[in-house]
């Protein structure tokens, strides 16, 4: 489930769209436009298309006006829950459904999002299998329903409680937003409850609850269906007529009554949280629905008070008084009512009192100084920047236009959103803020690490809180191999027959140049002119691998720190140098490298790389910022401590590479090295490491490619050149024999597994064959044998899948999950024998399903800037060629099954594997024993 929040909806500055029946609209010219058709189907179905011929694919994407806020009280979670049953089964799609299909045709990973108000099913496709989509939504529209059996629904309860668990309850403040909503709105409200629903109610839904919430909501005339990439639009139309048109229109849906509250009093509640280890203070504000006319000035707001140097509440909570790292606000607006969040996670032991007289002091400073045209201006230009994003895929194109055409009756309301944007004043932020937060009533929620009760906010009651219980054998047990029986529902043609192909789209690689500076810089681009954006990485080869292994995290820390300010800038200066261009620029450090990264308008990209110019050559140093991102970190590196997927991946690496080698170390550091770093630790890696020798550019955009080179003559003629080794790394041995680690973690919802040992890097002869050979075994979602049977047949997990995740310098196989708690051995020593099984029972049905997976979905290969990008890093990084991607295709093509069962064979090792979990061990690490590789080793 992923929430897509209506609050990106706002970020449209200088941004048109255009219906082609709308004349008036036509008088304008705009600066970009996204041109579209709507159409209504006799039934109620709203259609719209988009063309967009960039690319050969195309977007579907099937959204239904309801969400949890149209479920009952006690029957909270169907919506969610619909999310996962539709993709299952449909009459004619048979068993497996969307999701079988989907691996079939080279969809790009078939998925939805439950919000309060919508669920939307969405996927991806080359071109020539759009038919194929249609038909495929249209069944699960109209005849999907009987396929809904109580085996069905018994395992898919099983999978959404297991992403509860995942989500919430085994996760640091996982409670916290249940707690809110509960108390922010009185009972009964639609927006009182989770949109994940209840663990209770989830087990209690019948068939029958089922089966009436989708017939009296998933009716066509409560379905908006968007088509957007390289479609034919008659044609188009004549398949969405043939396969939609004869599903019957439902009963009438009422229009969602505006329901905004009004709180009596404020309510303080906290709650001690198993897995928290900093406090988090959160304040909850009632606001207004969805385009309401305030919600424009709240946004700009909640931005200005907390994001950025210049923000009141970063100004005392952190540079001043240094009580956290990071502060969080935005409006929340659903279709019926909306809250105002402020969020603080505090540095340890912090008193959530001191934090909430800090809060109180920075709204001061707001209500003295109120925001400036300046400030407000370059909030806007930075949404300008941030809605191209959203549109450099088809698929963010279609959701934009189903969201209006949803929530404000018309696709073509994005023109009057803009004028909402561009009109909100300094006094209209400084009314909103006497409006909704000045002396108003509140919710506050205290969450504290367990036994820091002495942290909470004065005045606060016990939260409610419901925590399930570990009890063995508590599930309900399920045969999900039963075929449904039921009578087909009649149609005038066959539907049983899947539409044919269309013709095969061609793998379109995009035009690679190359230049190598004078410098030693090698420059990679591609020129793509879809949107007026350019994204950019500067990437200096080391990293963590030039680290000393007795201080690790220096280079983590100094790549943060150049974004804090140059010479001639001050760190507030530099970040209004940036955010005035609407521009995004990053620095940060992995294992390998060091990278400065962004994004930019394409008419301030020379602008954006001055500002790279002056941050790669002229760095601060800034001693505050320092101390500043110092505490921050340690404070991270504590928070990780409580979360099991960072202690499970921490104490893999830790077994992997053993104690010599550095990328057994997080790159982040510990709580000991990092308070012992220096500045000078950071200027002395920043002289001593960084080289244009080392160093890749990649650009990808609305930019040529002298305009690059021409961007880069200072960096070329006054960076310094200088030889630096990576030193080469011990030799990473395969364990002789497997063991199995266990990280308590008591009362743990879910045990956290990471399995594996080193294996291939990406420049590995066998690297892409392998990585295709796992497609089956764990890379393919759904076509994947570990997700059909520990989720699909046992409802052990919410997700698992496995990999080969290698680079130049070293490679990884791992297997990652998490398993519901009384599961645990049980779901280990299934992986286990599906490890040692795979390579013999691999067949060409196999092998038929991941060739036309791997061939198919090249057509989507290269959409995004984001994809162009990793393309370039690929060729640069591991001297794959140009048309690497083209020349993969020949390496499918020829495989066999004998050439997968030899590769499964030399690469899946079940018996000389490193097996991480990360649970609680009071009731499942003894029987862990019994798997057949001796005794279970405590990691703590």
């Amino acid at each position: 489930m992923k929430n897509i929040k209506s609050s990106l909806l706002i970020l449209l500055v200088l941004f048109t769209i255009l219906s082609c029946n709308d004349s008036a609209t036509k008088e304008t010219t705009p600066e970009f436009k996204v041109a579209y058709e709507k159409f209504t189907l006799d039934n109620g179905l709203q259609v719209i298309l988009h063309v967009d011929k960039s690319d050969p694919v195309a977007a579907v994407a099937l959204t239904a006006h309801v969400g949890s806020a149209r479920e009952k009280t006690g029957r909270t979670g169907f919506a969610h829950l619909f999310e996962h049953l539709l993709f299952l089964e449909s009459e004619n799609l048979g068993k497996g459904g969307l999701d079988q299909m989907s691996a079939r045709i080279g969809g790009s990973g078939a998925n939805g999002s439950t919000s309060r108000d919508r669920t939307n099913y969405f996927q991806t496709v080359p071109i020539d299998a759009l038919e194929k989509m249609i038909w495929a939504e249209a069944d699960k529209l109209g005849y999907f329903i009987n396929t809904v059996t109580e085996p069905v629904l018994a395992k898919e309860k099983q999978v959404v409680k297991n992403e509860k668990r995942q989500r919430v309850d085994n996760q640091p403040y996982g409670f916290n937003s249940s707690v809110i909503n509960s108390n922010l709105y009185p009972e009964g409200h639609p927006y009182s409850w989770e949109v994940i629903g209840s663990l209770e109610d989830l087990q209690n839904a019948t068939l029958d609850d089922v089966k009436e919430f989708y017939r009296r909501w998933y009716v066509p005339n409560n379905v908006t269906l968007t088509i957007a990439g390289d479609i034919d639009v008659e044609q188009t139309k004549i398949w969405v007529k043939k396969y939609f048109d004869e599903i019957p229109r439902g009963e009438e849906v009422p229009k969602m009554k505006k329901q905004p509250v009004t709180l009596k009093s404020s309510k303080r509640l906290f709650y001690e949280d198993n897995f928290a280890r900093a406090p988090r203070l959160t304040y909850t504000w009632p606001t207004v629905y969805e385009y309401h006319p305030d919600t424009y000035a709240l946004t700009v707001l909640s931005q200005y008070l907390s994001e950025g140097k210049k923000a009141p509440l970063y100004k005392v909570l952190v540079k001043d008084q240094q009580l956290t790292s990071n502060v969080s606000m935005y409006q929340n607006s659903s279709e019926i009512a909306g809250q105002l969040m402020l969020s603080v996670t505090a540095f340890d032991k912090t008193n959530l009192n001191t934090v909430a007289k800090a809060i109180h002091e920075s709204f001061r400073d707001f209500e003295m100084n109120g925001i400036s045209k300046t400030d407000l201006d370059r909030i806007k230009a930075g949404q300008e920047t941030a809605f191209y994003r959203g549109l450099s895929s088809v698929l963010g194109k279609g959701f934009q236009l189903a969201q209006y055409e949803i929530f404000a009756g018309d696709p073509g309301f994005i023109n009057q959103d803009v004028k909402h944007i561009l009109a909100v004043t300094p006094e209209d932020v400084m009314r909103v803020y006497k409006t909704y937060i000045k002396d108003k009533k509140f919710i506050a929620t205290s969450f504290v690490p367990k036994g820091q009760m002495d942290l909470i906010l004065d005045n606060s009651q016990p939260a409610t809180v419901t925590e399930e219980k570990i009890i063995e054998g508590a599930e309900d047990t399920f045969d999900a191999s039963l075929v449904a029986e039921y009578e087909k529902t009649p149609s005038s043609f066959d539907r049983s027959v899947e539409p044919e192909y269309g013709k095969s789209p061609d793998l379109i690689i995009p035009k690679v140049w190359k230049r190598t500076l004078d410098s030693g810089i090698n420059v990679l681009g591609i020129e793509n002119t879809e949107v007026p954006l350019v994204e950019f990485e500067l990437e200096i080869k080391g990293g963590l691998l030039l680290e000393n292994i007795n201080k690790v995290g220096v280079s983590n820390l100094m790549a943060n720190l150049m974004t804090k300010g140059t010479k001639n800038k001050t760190p507030e200066a530099l970040e209004n140098a940036i955010e005035s261009l609407g521009a995004q620029i990053y620095s940060y450090a992995t294992n390998n490298s060091v990278v400065i990264s962004g994004t930019t308008l394409a008419k301030h990209f020379d602008a954006t790389m001055d500002l790279v110019t002056e941050i790669l050559l002229e760095p601060r140093w800034d001693e505050e910022e320092f101390n500043l991102l110092k505490q921050s970190t340690v404070s991270r590196i504590q928070r990780q401590q409580a979360n099991p997927n960072s202690i499970a991946a921490n104490e893999f690496a830790k077994q992997v590479y053993g104690k010599n080698n550095i990328l057994a170390y997080n790159n982040s550091g510990t709580e000991t090295s990092v308070k012992a770093i220096s500045l000078a630790d950071l200027q002395n890696f920043y002289t001593e490491k960084l080289t244009p020798k080392l160093t890749n550019l990649h650009v990808v955009g609305a930019i040529s490619e002298q305009e690059v080179i021409d961007a880069l003559t200072t960096i070329n003629t006054k960076w310094d050149s200088k030889d630096v080794t990576i030193p080469n790394l011990p030799v990473v041995k395969t364990p002789k024999a497997s063991k199995v680690y266990f990280y308590d973690v008591p009362g743990a919802k879910q045990s956290v597994i990471t399995f594996g040992y080193p294996s291939l890097k990406a420049t590995d002869k066998d690297y892409y064959a392998a990585s295709i050979m796992n497609y089956r075994l764990g890379g393919g979602s759904f076509a994947s044998q570990l997700t059909q049977q520990l989720r699909e047949a046992k409802g052990y997990t919410y997700g698992i899948r496995s990999r080969f995740d290698g680079d130049a310098n070293t490679g990884e196989f791992l297997i990652t999950s998490s398993v519901r708690t009384n599961v645990t051995f049980e779901s280990v020593a299934l992986i286990k024998d599906i490890l040692e099984n795979y390579g013999p029972n691999y067949n060409e049905t196999d092998l038929e399903i991941t060739k036309g997976f791997t061939l198919k979905s090249g057509a989507r290969a290269f959409e995004t800037l984001g994809s162009k990008l990793n393309m370039l890093s690929s060729i640069s990084n591991y001297g794959y060629p140009n048309d690497y991607a083209k020349q993969r295709q020949s390496v499918v093509k020829d495989l066999t099954v004998e050439d997968i069962q030899a590769l499964a064979d030399q690469y899946i090792r079940p018996n000389q594997m490193i097996y991480i979990i990360v649970g609680d061990a009071e009731t499942q690490l003894k029987k862990l024993n019994t798997l057949g590789f001796g005794e279970v080793i405590p990691l703590n």
